[in-house]
Parts: C-alpha cells; structure tokens; sequence
C-alpha cells in the first residue's frame, strides 16, 4: 500500500485524536508489528488468508467496541455541558458536595452564609438534572471534576 503502512496510519489517526477500533488484516504480519498493533489498542491482528468466520468475529467486536465507546462519550459530553451552564459559584458549590461537605461546612469553605449555599446547591443540582448526592457523585467522578483540598480555617 503505498503511503502509510497500516501501523503508521493506527498511530497518525491515534495522534490525530481518532478513536476507533482497528482490524488489521495483512498478508505479511510478523510478530513485532502484531505486538505493536495489539499494544496500540488493535482489535485484533489478522493474516491473510483469513477464516470468514474470524474476519467477522474481529469485525463484530470492533463494532462493539465502537458503539459502546460513543455511548460512553456521548455520556461524557453530556455531563460536561451540564457543568458548562453552572456558575462559577455553583461549580466551586459541586466540588464541596461531592466532597461530602455539608451546607454548614461549605458556607464556611467560601465565606458565605449556609442559605447562599442552600440557594446554590439547589440550582447546581437542577442544572445537573440530578435527585440525590450520590448521582452528582457518580457524574462529578466521570467527568473528573476536582475536590477542593481540605482547608483548616482555624489558622484564619
């Protein structure tokens, strides 16, 4: 094939920021070029002349893979707009929460009074389109949001 071999291409897409599963089907595979393939996040490694049934199969997964590698990031952009449309106050609010902080603790956090808190963590929660903590938690975690260190106020 002229131009990019098929491990030059993997690493041109993976640079590029592509993200697919790749079947590599070759009719001069060596074991270093599948390694490299397969540790580069190949599905599979296939030579030719190769089994239907074994084409498929890698073919099968690497769809697989596929879908659920944009459900995951359709999930993750979705979250990540959510905390786009929070204030700057409500996310330094989301951070404390998911920290385990209570209203009291976080007024204290960041000089305010528990009602500002109460008023923020309400808002923060309804544009996050969660019900409990522990699903700010689960989605605060996929979108690796930041927990604010422990401060000790008392030296203050």
């Amino acid at each position: 094939m002229p131009g990019l071999d098929g491990l030059e291409l993997q690493q041109a897409l993976a640079c590029d920021g592509v993200d697919r599963p790749i079947v590599f089907l070759t009719g001069r595979g060596d074991v270093p070029s599948s390694v490299k393939a397969m540790k580069a996040g190949a599905v599979d490694f296939l030579t030719k002349p190769v089994d239907d049934y074994e084409l498929l199969a890698a073919i099968a997964q690497a769809e697989e893979l596929d879908a659920s590698s944009r459900r995951t990031n359709a999930e993750l952009s979705s979250i990540r707009e959510r905390i786009s449309r929070l204030t700057p106050r409500e996310r330094e609010v989301l951070g404390h929460v998911v920290a385990g902080k209570l209203n009291k603790q976080i007024a204290g956090d960041l000089g305010t009074v528990e009602k500002t808190i109460k008023v923020h963590r309400a808002r923060m929660m309804k544009k996050m389109n969660v019900r409990s903590v522990a699903d700010l938690a689960r989605l605060a975690e996929k979108a690796g949001v930041s927990i604010p260190a422990a401060q000790d106020r008392s030296s203050t």
